[in-house]
């Protein structure tokens, strides 16, 4: 028995005096209004109106009933609104710096579709994680492994001027004899991580060159600095690249790539960003389409 909605056909019933009118108030048939009152009274075990008259008139357990019966509808009530209040409360999500605009936008609308109330936080890896672990957002998308991520993003090198479209050579950094200072790859502070790092150090050295010519920029905004001042190279994504309208070459046989995952405290929220708001996520990312496990 559904004991909220007998409560509260007997609550109206007993206020209107009325089988008819109570039904009609809450816009319910007056057969299952008087289904609902007998089952109630089946249920408590007494019964709560005298039908001897014409109008429905509260027995004394009737009366004594209808205090706790207008608490329970009353509490029902709350927990309703409360409860869209709580589906309305924004999923605040940190993501990487540098996403583009629209592709937030697009994300935080089919969010909406999903009645889905995102606030979307762009900041760098060590912000997104202090938020997380502060319990200032509830998900963050954080630097993964390819194999463990649910994103990937593609790397190559930008430069200012327009180098070819060629795949770059890591071996082609290596200074001849003679030659100007060496050209330096800088990278953003959100590359610099293990899988990323590291690979590109084994690289250089098995490439001859010298691990100064890899270096990690404080900033976004000072490594790609850093890489114009200096004619060197900005290791980004083809769409950071166009952002910042550079050239962009992938690199040569070296298939290196950004790795993303959704961390959350509740597995919803992970779920949510990876299987239902993926695809717009991965926009956001940069990710090609289909890249990652989900």
């Amino acid at each position: 028995m559904d004991l909220v909605s007998a409560c509260r056909v007997f609550v109206q019933v007993a206020e209107r005096g009325s089988v008819t009118a109570g039904s009609a108030a809450i816009g319910m048939p007056q057969p299952a209004a008087s289904r609902r009152i007998a089952a109630l009274e089946r249920h408590l075990g007494a019964a709560l109106f005298d039908r001897s008259g014409r109008a429905m008139v509260p027995t004394p357990f009737g009366r004594a009933m209808m205090g706790p019966a207008e608490r329970l509808v009353r509490l029902a009530d709350t927990l309703e609104i409360d409860a869209e209040q709580a589906r309305l409360e924004p999923v605040a999500v940190a993501v990487p710096e540098g996403c583009p605009a629209r592709s937030l936008v697009m994300l935080h609308r089919a969010a909406h579709v999903h009645g889905v109330v995102l606030d979307l936080r762009p900041a760098h890896r060590a912000a997104r994680t202090a938020a997380l672990d502060g319990g200032r957002v509830r998900a963050a998308l954080m630097p993964a492994a390819p194999d463990r991520a649910a994103w990937q993003v593609p790397l190559g090198v930008a430069t200012a001027d327009d180098e070819g479209s060629g795949p770059l050579r890591i071996e082609s950094l290596r200074p001849g004899r003679g030659a100007a200072a060496a050209r330096t790859v800088h990278i953003p502070p959100e590359d610099d991580v293990p899988h990323i790092s590291d690979r590109l150090a084994r690289l250089g050295h098995r490439a001859a060159l010298s691990p100064a010519q890899f270096t990690v920029g404080a900033s976004p905004v000072d490594a790609a600095s850093a890489a114009l001042r200096s004619g060197g190279m900005l290791l980004c994504s083809a769409a950071d690249a166009d952002e910042l309208g550079l050239s962009w070459r992938p690199l040569h046989d070296h298939a290196i790539r950004r790795g993303y995952a959704p961390v959350a405290r509740h597995a919803g929220d992970r779920r949510l960003l990876r299987d239902v708001l993926g695809d717009e996520v991965g926009r956001c990312l940069g990710a090609l389409p289909g890249s990652g496990e989900r």
